[in-house]
């Protein structure tokens, strides 16, 4: 009998599935409608979240899981912890970067506040805006502080459901990394005894995050300032009904189990993926449509425009104009480039023909030059005083010396550090050996075109830096700051547990480990290429320790900022 029902109702659950999908699938023929276009956007989203993992900061367990991990991947335990830390991340992640905007916003003066509920949020705010000015009773004045407190209402209403997303999220993914670095070491040798313990106190995680967050549905459903709100509820599912008591579960009660959470987690994520929709930052296009409206009028104008003028529409004029500009090209090249040129080729090779012995007093004057300018280096590099009659060899293999140093950060060394002396020293050089020879030899091109020449076999690389996990300065610049994140969440997390704010406490240090995790997925790559990626993958663990005293964190945070090749600025590394 138990069997037909559990039969019946699996049966149910199917049907409810599809149908729930074909449904889903038949609302997306209507994308206007904002219900129905987010509800399928977070069906369909939900499921595909964890295909592609992306690399998250490590689990809190013991040295010796690479031993026993064969044992927790029978058993799902590791499978099922990473995924809650993967997708607990990835959400705080989509909150945090829309939080950052609002609080840019709330920063602004009124006067900027204004002009993003005008200009800022699309079309359709812009009309609505402008006419509630224009047709506004009250006086200018009026109307523009009410536009002002309107914006800040916005605002602030964004702010306070983010944050309070933020809250709960950190706080349930502290309590989460806490509660498996109790047991870590317990569950890698006895995964079977522990796995029933781990997952009921997941179910309780999943209900006090469900009372945290719940009710940002019914606060926020029905407010018309978010714009096409529309919201799920929150229900979670509990744990099957089994005896919990019991340490021994069978393999069905622990998959049906696991199956729960990963029922949880798609819930989570549809929930907080339209509270974020309806409270996330505009797109680009969205605050600069203005600016691409004037662009493609302009280009649609111009368009037209040439449209009309060129063999298209019989016209001859475009023809005419490109050979035109054709025409005068090629003749300003010729007047104004080629010949000159060509002239001063000839009369300078014209003068080279007719002086054929160089000047022994003024090859006197210029081996006299080099002489002063390698003792002036050799002194400032060596920090030493040389004789005066110092080998010219001697004190140039110093300058190539430092040149061959300088050389690898040329952009950094050409500015302020000696890679431009050094190379004046070996243009000197160079002229003084031309000369040398046109004592004897027919006189070679000038010695400017053989330095142009020499200074093209060291192009200067210059590096696009892009965001954290870029390779240039700014790059490095964001991950230092990522350290001095974690560093001040740390001391924030401290000050927490010694005012007595367990709560407070807890979130801060979710957002330790948020900040943790962004670092190890802009660092690693980076710390691979440098060989620093074992001993600072190392300090990431330790940062993420509960157990660790805060004075050792924040030696461990200085360290990394002082110390390794892939974080520090490359002006600080002299």
């Amino acid at each position: 009998m138990a069997e037909t029902e559990s039969t019946e109702t699996s049966n149910v659950a199917i049907v409810s599935l599809y149908s729930n999908y074909l449904r889903n699938r038949l609302r997306a023929f209507y994308p206007f409608h904002p219900s129905n276009l987010l509800r399928f956007l977070s069906n369909l989203a939900a499921p595909f979240r964890s295909i592609h993992h992306r690399q998250c900061i490590p689990l809190p367990l013991p040295s010796n899981f690479r031993d026993s991990s064969m044992i927790i991947k029978e058993s799902r335990v590791h499978g099922v912890l990473e995924d809650i830390l993967e997708h607990v991340l990835l959400n705080l992640h989509s909150i945090e970067k829309n939080l950052q905007f609002w609080q840019s916003k709330s920063e602004k003066s009124d006067a900027s506040k204004a002009y993003f509920m005008v200009f800022e949020r699309g079309p359709s705010a812009f009309i609505n805006e402008t006419a509630k000015l224009l047709c506004g009773n009250a006086a200018q004045g009026s109307l523009v502080q009410n536009l002002c407190q309107t914006a800040s209402v916005y605002i602030h209403e964004r702010l306070t459901v983010l944050s309070s997303l933020r809250y709960a999220l950190a706080t349930f993914l502290a309590q989460f990394y806490v509660e498996v670095d109790k047991i870590g070491e317990e569950l890698v040798k006895d995964p079977q005894h522990k796995l029933p313990s781990l997952l009921v106190r997941l179910n309780e995680m999943f209900s006090i995050l469900e009372s945290s967050i719940g009710h940002l549905h019914a606060a926020h459903q029905t407010d018309s300032s978010v714009d096409g709100s529309y919201s799920i509820p929150l229900l979670f599912k509990k744990l099957p009904e089994i005896n919990q008591e019991d340490s021994q579960w069978t393999d069905c009660e622990i998959r049906d189990a696991i199956n729960s959470i990963y029922q949880n987690l798609q819930k989570l994520d549809s929930y907080i993926s339209v509270l974020v929709t309806n409270h996330r930052k505009p797109r680009k296009i969205t605050q600069y449509w203005i600016g691409y409206t004037c662009g493609a009028i302009g280009l649609s104008a111009c368009s037209i425009w040439l449209l009309r003028h060129s063999s298209l529409m019989g016209s001859s004029d475009l023809d005419n104009w490109v050979q035109k500009a054709k025409d005068s090209t090629v003749g300003f090249y010729k007047d104004h480039v080629e010949q000159p040129i060509l002239s001063i080729k000839d009369d300078l090779f014209e003068t080279f023909k007719k002086q054929s012995i160089m000047d022994p007093a003024e090859l006197e004057l210029t081996s006299d030059k080099l002489h002063r300018m390698l003792l002036a280096f050799s002194e400032r590099a060596k920090g030493q005083k040389f004789p005066e009659n110092a080998s010219d060899q001697e004190m140039l293999e110093i300058v190539m010396s430092r040149y061959e140093k300088e050389i690898r950060h040329p952009i950094q060394n050409l500015i302020g550090g000696e890679l431009a002396e050094a190379l004046l020293i070996q243009i000197q050089k160079l002229k003084l050996d031309i000369e040398t020879a046109m004592l004897e030899l027919a006189p070679p091109p000038p010695p400017l075109l053989f330095s142009l020449l020499s200074l093209n076999k060291y192009p200067i690389m210059v590096t696009q830096d892009k965001k954290a996990e870029g390779r240039g300065r700014i790059a490095r610049i964001q991950r230092r700051l990522v350290v001095i994140e974690v560093e001040k969440r740390i001391m924030q997390y401290q000050n927490f547990v010694e005012q007595g704010s367990e709560k407070d406490a807890q979130c801060m240090f979710g957002l330790v480990l948020y900040s943790l995790n962004s670092l190890y997925y802009s660092v690693k790559k980076h710390a691979e290429d440098s060989g620093e990626w074992h001993c600072l993958r190392e300090d990431l663990i330790d940062l993420a320790r509960p157990g660790l005293q805060t004075g050792y964190k924040l030696t461990v945070t200085s360290r990394m900022k002082r110390d390794y090749d892939c974080i520090v600025p490359m002006l600080r590394r002299r």
